[in-house]
């Protein structure tokens, strides 16, 4: 389920799942016109490592092969991930 709230008239969506709660990282950034700061987290050589570490634990079909890819890219700078879809 969604729900949303507002900080400085802004939406923020909530999304609930398992009665836990999950806040929009990309709603907060826009929130603040700061949509480049989730930008540049997204693309962090850590940030990478940690989803691909969250998707192996919880993703049967997780791609390695790919995740390799995409990780070495972002060893090497070479790799800008996009909030958007």
């Amino acid at each position: 389920m969604t729900t949303q709230i507002y900080i400085q008239n802004q939406p923020i969506a909530i999304l609930s799942v398992n009665k836990e709660d999950y806040i929009s990282l990309t709603d907060m950034a826009h929130s603040q016109m700061q949509e480049h700061i989730i930008f540049k987290w997204m693309s962090l050589k850590s940030t990478i490592e940690y989803l691909g570490e969250w998707e192996a634990l919880y993703n049967p079909n997780f791609n390695y092969t790919e995740f390799g890819t995409i990780r070495n890219m972002a060893e090497s700078g070479e790799f800008k991930c996009s909030i958007h879809q």
